[in-house]
């Protein structure tokens, strides 16, 4: 005889819901291991009042440093304006070396009608150079790919004379060129060089 008993229903667990910090991508309650605590507190206060208040009301951080030492709490608070300051820094000196970068299009004679044009310097403005190459092959019909120049850097090497064109697009900042200065265009030109006897 079989029992229609069963036993106590379970009710599935719920996913836990995970919010990200939109200033460092860490999870929220992970912020404090960051190099942006400040900024990040900013915006979750912003954003959601009650996860702050969850983290950082002064409840919360009673509850959590109660167990410091007070020693302990003036270490953890230096070493977090340290690692703050010490990012903001890094952030600014990234940004001069990018403003300070040059993007050099280089007009180069391969023999008395043949030219091929060579764009170096997109990379330090967040240009993918392999998804850039394939933009000027289609946008010129042409050849174009990423190779190592003289110096062993990565260039975009176009075949045909399309120096100009490549100078009018950055100025109108097309496509994958529109974080490019054109302020920080340099145009080259390149003769071959004659051969003894010609």
């Amino acid at each position: 005889m079989a029992s229609n008993e069963e036993g106590p229903s379970v009710e599935p667990t719920p996913p836990v819901q995970v919010i990200y910090c939109q200033v460092c991508s860490f999870p929220v309650e992970y912020c404090e291991f960051g190099s942006s605590l400040t900024r990040c507190k900013e915006w979750l206060q912003k954003t959601n009042q009650q996860l702050y208040d969850k983290y950082y009301s002064e409840e919360a951080l009673q509850a959590k440093i109660g167990t410091l030492s007070l020693e302990a709490q003036e270490k953890l608070e230096k070493d977090t304006a340290k690692k703050e300051a010490k990012a903001e820094a890094k952030a600014e000196t990234a940004l001069k070396k990018k403003m300070a970068s040059t993007v050099t299009i280089k007009r180069i004679e391969r023999n008395k009608r043949k030219h091929v044009t060579s764009i170096h310097g997109l990379e330090n403005f967040d240009v993918d150079l392999k998804k850039a190459a394939k933009f000027f092959a289609q946008k010129f019909a042409t050849g174009a790919s990423v190779t190592k120049n003289p110096q062993g850097l990565d260039e975009i090497v176009v075949q045909g004379d399309v120096s100009g064109e490549i100078v009018e697009m950055i100025e109108d900042g097309v496509g994958l060129l529109k974080n490019v200065p054109k302020d920080n265009v340099v145009e080259v030109e390149e003769k071959s060089k004659k051969k003894g006897g010609d």
